[in-house]
């Protein structure tokens, strides 16, 4: 009986020992994937992430630290723009002297005050000047919101001075000659196209004119300057063309960049 117990009691112990373990079930298995693991990205995800980045653009460079526009900045330009259509000799005729810039922005001024350091004799200028169908300055921005605003902004320089807005919206080219035909203007501030077209059809000359300052680091809502525009830009250099640059060479006429 004994030796039947511990027979008994070896066997329950082998029976413990080999008894097989029970399978997991299914529910019980570890998942193969785990929803907390990244999905592969595909190719249409990569692209829609890529136009996400191209949007963000703006962003960083409205983080960026700006930098001030330089007589350099816009002979460099000049050259670019015509590299592919000019000769070397006539590339180098565009070259202006370092005597017809004013001084530029640092961007530290508002117009008003940048104006006044560079035509601290205004007052005498304007009285002196009697001539019709020109202006003693111009000021050329992008846009005719644009305009609006630096002609609000520059109260505090131009006094008694005459202000004539020059540029396409709401206001036909027609009635802008008849205006500088009828009375004597100190300072015109508008687009290049529009003042180009008055120059073309007579109605404005440049006999008279002593400053042409342009608008040169402010951003539109894009952060594009005036001279990123492509359009603009053309008209400007075209604008140029039309004496603004021979009265440069001659030093009758001086460039501001604000």
């Amino acid at each position: 009986e004994a030796s039947d117990g511990e027979g008994g009691g070896d066997t329950e112990m082998m029976q413990q020992e080999t008894a097989p373990v029970p399978a997991l079930s299914e529910k019980t298995k570890q998942p193969k994937e785990c929803f907390l693991i990244k999905p592969k990205e595909t190719k249409e995800d990569a692209t829609k992430r890529r136009k996400r980045r191209k949007k963000k653009i703006t962003d960083v460079l409205a983080k960026s630290e700006p930098k001030p526009g330089t007589p350099e900045d816009l002979q460099k330009l000049m050259k670019d723009y015509y590299s592919n259509s000019r000769s070397v000799i006539e590339l180098e005729e565009l070259n202006l002297p370092d005597s017809c810039f004013l001084k530029a922005n640092d961007l530290t001024h508002s117009l008003s005050s940048y104006l006044k350091e560079i035509c601290p004799k205004w007052v005498k200028l304007r009285k002196n000047h009697n001539e019709k169908k020109s202006v003693l300055m111009l000021i050329i921005c992008s846009s005719a919101l644009r305009a609006l605003e630096l002609i609000r902004s520059m109260t505090a320089f131009r006094g008694d001075s005459k202000v004539m807005k020059l540029f396409a919206k709401h206001i036909k080219v027609q009635e802008q000659v008849k205006l500088l035909e009828k009375r004597v203007v100190h300072l015109g501030v508008g687009t290049p196209g529009r003042i180009k077209e008055l120059i073309k059809q007579g109605g404005l000359n440049l006999n008279s004119l002593k400053f042409l300052v342009f608008d040169w680091n402010w951003r539109d809502q894009k952060l594009r300057r005036m001279m990123d525009i492509p359009e603009i830009r053309k008209e400007v250099f075209e604008l140029l063309e039309m004496g603004v640059l021979s009265l440069c060479k001659s030093e009758s006429l001086k460039l501001g960049l604000f």
